[in-house]
């Protein structure tokens, strides 16, 4: 058990589940959100998790999250639909092919349960994709979906069982380099702080002077109408168009229209544009063969860094940073959490991860997350 007292900064995913894992191994934990729970990027997510990452520590971080899922799932707390994930390239991608192929061989180097497929394979058995010219394509079986803020809630929920406090509805800034907190009221000192804020982060560690490498993105998606026969699609990512979905609410949730260009966090659009709405609509007529109308649609934030992997970790002294998934932050949460919870505890954190590796004020370009062969 510890002593520690422990602001974290974020009602998100990640947030929820590190202020639990505090919480539950004895720190002071308060948690700050501006909105309520799930308000930002996490209530937007698509709700998809697997393990499928050809990146050993990646692997093993998917892999962890599923395991999470999976067990809050068996104590009633979120539904978790097990359910495989597809991703291929089309005839004529030859570089994105190739590049299915060769994940496929690293990722079961990492012990995952992945499977090549051809053409013929896909649409014998998946045949809601039979009509896609297939040129190389994979599945993964540990994979599943869920409603993202259900997570959110139950574990914002066994965050204050837990005795941490959550405090929504309430804006902060950062003071003392870090290691304070102040709202419209009041600054508090802590031992550590966490800053989980999503496409914010940025802003407010450049209140304390510290710069991180991080730039928020803009994506979009949409829901279509309910039809027959949508729970048996698969989760599945088409390379060559970069478009997604799932199964969801009797139809399927569709997305990507990543804008890849930086996004100011208060100002975005979080509508869909009507371009992306009929463009994913056209995509899904043409990959399933049949006509689907639109339920709803919107857009929301990712957050990209130089290399694709996240900050998770200290990067001043009492001061930690979890951003910058590349749109796999919801899926990895339960193990992002929980890896930067041990490590303000004095744990490890993920090397491969740790913020310190960049100075903050490198130049890059946003590239979306969901990518195969680039």
């Amino acid at each position: 058990m510890t002593s520690e007292r422990v602001a974290v900064v974020g009602g998100g995913a990640v947030g929820v589940t590190a202020a639990r894992d505090l919480a539950a191994a004895g720190a002071d934990v308060t948690l700050y959100e501006r909105d309520e729970l799930a308000s930002g990027a996490s209530g937007r997510a698509a709700g998809i998790a697997y393990d499928a990452f050809a990146e050993d520590t990646d692997a093993a971080v998917a892999e962890r999250a599923v395991e999470r899922f999976r067990a809050l799932d068996e104590d009633g707390a979120i539904e978790f639909t097990d359910h495989p994930y597809v991703w291929f390239a089309r005839a004529g991608d030859d570089r994105r092919a190739d590049a299915v192929r060769e994940s496929v061989e690293r990722m079961r180097a990492n012990g995952r349960d992945v499977t090549l497929l051809d053409g013929e394979s896909v649409a014998e058995r998946f045949p809601a994709l039979a009509s896609v010219d297939v040129a190389a394509a994979a599945v993964a079986r540990d994979a599943g979906y869920l409603d993202p803020g259900s997570y959110v809630r139950a574990m914002g929920g066994r965050a204050e069982a837990a005795g941490a406090a959550l405090r929504t509805g309430t804006a902060v800034e950062l003071a003392d380099g870090g290691t304070a907190v102040t709202t419209p009221s009041e600054t508090e000192r802590f031992d550590s702080v966490l800053v989980a804020a999503g496409a914010h982060t940025k802003r407010l560690l450049a209140g304390v002077g510290v710069p991180i490498p991080m730039k928020p993105y803009r994506v979009q998606a949409l829901v279509t109408n309910p039809f027959d026969g949508a729970a048996d699609v698969p989760t599945f990512y088409d390379a060559t168009e970069s478009r997604y979905a799932r199964p969801c609410e009797g139809g399927l949730l569709v997305g990507d229209g990543t804008e890849e260009r930086e996004s100011d966090p208060d100002e975005y659009e979080r509508d869909a544009d009507a371009s992306f709405e009929q463009a994913s609509l056209d995509w899904v007529s043409e990959t399933t063969g049949t006509t689907r109308g639109l339920a709803r649609s919107w857009a929301g934030l990712c957050t990209a860094t130089p290399d694709r992997d996240p900050l998770l970790g200290r990067i001043e002294r009492g001061l930690y940073v979890a951003t910058g998934w590349h749109g796999h932050g919801f899926m990895r949460a339960p193990a992002l959490g929980e890896r930067v919870a041990a490590e303000i505890l004095g744990g490890d954190g993920v090397e491969a991860f740790d913020p310190r590796r960049f100075d903050g004020d490198e130049e890059f370009e946003v590239v979306e997350g969901m990518t195969v062969g680039e």
